[in-house]
């Protein structure tokens, strides 16, 4: 019996599966990729040429290497691509709060790509972002106006700095929307100073703060905090975030909605689980 082909999204998760591997690794043998992804010697070149090619990866003789944690952790071409069913599921519900003809805030967080799609069915909204990603997107659609603040622009298809706060400072959102790097008890991280002062300045910005962040961003810190959960009136995470992590959001009294991870359950993302301080319903 013929062996069936993958598809591509089955080839682009094992590619990032790689990756991710390597980034825990730091440096990892060719033949060792093989063996652990149950894969031919040919396949695993030709995976790790294509991760190379978007220099996800350095391929040296033999063996791969991961480069710089930072670069890794927060450069757009790799964060979007993670973890993408979950982040659907997560921007599906979170646009359920939007209303036609608001102001919208959302950061340049990869997490929210989803979302500003979303958006682009919603009449008369009026989107600020830091983002050049989220108004490209927006920008195909021309159902939205577009308020792009900008700054310092970075790697990272963004910008960033004291003009990008200044310029938000004068404006003003019915809802804001943002992602975060890390969260563990409650608190939150970034690795990027300036990105941690956005998140910051993005609360005092809007009437009404969402924070979207997947189970994969629980449990973990970086150099700069900026402060806890207690600031958002609505957290949407993923069904597979700590228990540890839920009680610690839950004594800051945040209301936390929980949407069930794409292929862990038949039930439809619309059925969450919802806590508001200590109770869960």
């Amino acid at each position: 019996m013929a062996r069936t082909r993958p598809s591509d999204a089955e080839v682009e998760q094992r590619r990032q599966d790689i990756l991710r591997h390597v980034i825990d690794s730091g440096e990892v043998r060719i033949d060792q990729l093989s063996e652990r992804f149950g894969v031919s010697l040919m396949t695993v070149h030709r995976d790790l040429d294509d991760l190379a090619e978007r220099r996800l990866l350095r391929k040296l003789r033999g063996r791969v290497a991961a480069y710089p944690a930072l670069t890794m952790e927060t450069a757009k071409r790799f964060r979007e691509g993670l973890n993408l069913p979950c982040k659907e599921a997560l921007c599906a519900v979170a646009v359920r709060e939007v209303r036609a003809g608001q102001t919208v805030f959302v950061d340049d967080s990869t997490t929210l790509f989803p979302l500003v799609r979303l958006l682009a069915g919603i009449e008369r909204l009026v989107v600020i972002t830091n983002s050049l990603e989220a108004a490209r997107i927006l920008g195909e659609h021309e159902s939205a106006e577009v308020l792009l603040l900008g700054g310092r622009y970075t790697e990272f298809d963004s910008c960033i700095g004291p003009d990008t706060i200044e310029a938000l400072g004068r404006m003003r959102a019915d809802i804001g929307f943002v992602s975060a790097t890390a969260v563990a008890g409650g608190r939150l991280y970034h690795p990027v100073r300036d990105y941690a002062s956005l998140k910051r300045a993005a609360l005092a910005a809007a009437n009404k703060n969402v924070l979207v962040v997947d189970s994969s961003k629980f449990g973990r810190t970086a150099t700069y905090s900026y402060g806890d959960v207690s600031a958002y009136d609505l957290v949407i995470a993923d069904g597979g975030t700590p228990d540890d992590e839920l009680a610690a959001m839950r004594q800051f009294g945040t209301r936390v909605e929980l949407v069930d991870q794409p292929g862990k359950s038949g039930e439809n993302p619309g059925l969450n689980r919802e806590s508001d301080g200590g109770s869960s319903v």
